[in-house]
């Protein structure tokens, strides 16, 4: 964050300032258990929990001050909604940074990956700040904003919805130079009812571009690539290579091939325009570290962006192929000593990630002769469509011929039903009613060679899964 004293933050945000008008050098947080030396803690008084009552534990542990709703017996800047002035605050901090370059992207599901790819390609040509775990909607963007300096040159910043005019608002904030919408999913339906409910709200990141903006869209998702009239931004597109797409501007991807583990090699082809930072046109092969082809997908938005944003080809290029994920808990690969290999993607799940993530699990065991294991929980915010899904999800397990479908909880338990209507499955599937029989079970049953999958929405907590069986090995 830029050095501002209380009082000009009580300027920026409508506010008054009670007790010393101390000098915020540090970034914004929220949790008073991890302060930032010389940060500003923003107090909000939730249902369950007011941060108010942790103010003077903060300020105490090195915070400069607060931000809150009423005095608290440290210097405080008071406004009416702390929430909202904090993304006045985070506005501020962006617009006194003109040398910043701000790229934000959205989607249902790959986001985070192409967040963390990104981060590492534009890390790569100038210091980047990018958004931290999850930190994608009100509160969690300005935060992120207020992490940029001087000497920040790029600023990455993922945005998630829950409604209509939820990324506008985030927009209003960060106010990006180059947006990308990486797909529109099935994740969230129980919140916005339709897909084309889903890219309205998505679009919204393009709309907010400036004619000299840059829009990053998927051609292969066409509520995405129909995003195009939405904007009057230049646009350049990434997806799977054709004659017909290696001939516009953006980078497209073909001859895909995984080894043993599902890492991807790919080719990518990339072409500038006049009008953007590169004009180039040409191709690179990229020998990828993490498995699975869905992160070739991730890997050409990121590209597309990174290029948009005016970083060189061979810059981009050579760092994907040194990139990794940077968030647990997605696709992080285990090998036990014993020869057992887990698979812990239990962050988050949507349908179309499962599909994706169960399609890397049967390629490996397809591959390599390995028995597969999936243990799958319940995919959440899917309204009236749920059963279905989770019953969709169970056949395409089936279907790409996964060994042993082991399904946790009863919201999951369609998965089951799914399954056992793909008659030519020579597998099997075996309910578990909770996590602690699902950890019990695969204890007595995996065996050396095997390979176990993980995963589930973000409630289901399945990582306890996933690292009581890493345990197992340390406990033998």
């Amino acid at each position: 964050m830029i050095p501002l004293h209380l009082s000009e933050i009580a300027a920026v945000v409508g506010g008054v300032l009670h007790g010393d008008d101390a000098l915020v050098t540090a970034p914004a947080f929220l949790d008073s258990r991890a302060v930032e030396r010389g940060g500003l803690f923003i107090a909000i008084a939730g249902e369950r929990v007011d941060g108010h009552a942790y103010a003077e534990g903060a300020v105490a542990a090195g915070a400069a001050g607060v931000l809150g709703s009423r005095p608290t017996g440290v210097p405080t800047v008071v406004v009416d909604d702390p929430a909202v002035a904090l993304g006045l605050l985070a506005r501020h901090v962006r617009d006194a940074l003109p040398d910043l370059t701000v790229l934000a992207l959205t989607g249902s599901q790959g986001k985070t990956g192409t967040k963390d790819f990104l981060a590492q390609l534009l890390g790569s040509a100038g210091e980047t700040v990018a958004t931290a775990g999850n930190l994608n909607n009100e509160l969690g963007v300005p935060l992120t904003v207020l992490r940029a300096t001087a000497s920040t040159r790029y600023l990455v910043v993922e945005m998630g919805a829950r409604g209509i005019g939820h990324i506008s608002y985030l927009c209003g904030i960060a106010r990006p130079d180059v947006a990308a919408v990486v797909n529109v999913g099935t994740a969230h339906l129980g919140e916005f009812g339709t897909q084309e409910a889903i890219a309205l709200a998505k679009g919204e990141i393009v709309e907010a571009l400036a004619p000299e903006g840059v829009a990053v869209l998927n051609a292969d998702d066409p509520l995405v690539s129909a995003m195009a009239a939405r904007t009057s931004a230049r646009v350049l597109t990434w997806g799977a290579a054709s004659d017909e797409r290696i001939q516009l501007a953006g980078v497209h991807f073909g001859a895909i091939e995984l080894d043993d583990l599902g890492r991807p090699a790919a080719t990518f082809h990339f072409r500038g325009r006049d009008d953007l930072a590169f004009a180039g046109v040409g191709k690179a092969t990229v020998q990828m570290l993490e498995i699975g082809r869905h992160q070739v997908l991730n890997a050409a938005a990121a590209a597309a962006l990174a290029l948009a944003a005016g970083v060189d080809p061979e810059t981009v290029f050579a760092a994907l192929g040194e990139a990794r994920s940077l968030s647990r808990w997605r696709m992080e690969v285990h090998d036990r000593a014993d020869g057992v290999t887990v698979v812990n993607d239990a962050y988050n799940a949507s349908p179309d990630a499962m599909r994706a993530a169960l399609d890397t699990l049967a390629g490996i065991g397809g591959r390599s002769g390995r028995r597969t294991v999936a243990v799958l929980a319940e995919m959440r915010e899917l309204g009236d469509d749920a059963e279905r899904i989770h019953a969709e999800v169970g056949a395409h397990a089936a279907t790409v011929g996964i060994d042993v479908l082991l399904v946790v909880g009863e919201a999951a338990a369609p998965m089951l039903t799914g399954a056992s209507k793909i008659s030519e499955w020579s597998g099997t599937a075996i309910p578990a009613p909770d996590r602690a029989a699902a950890l019990a079970w695969l204890r007595e049953n995996v065996t050396a060679g095997d390979v176990v999958l993980v995963k589930a929405s973000r409630g289901a907590a399945l990582e306890v899964v996933a690292e009581g069986l890493l345990d197992e090995e340390t406990s033998r």
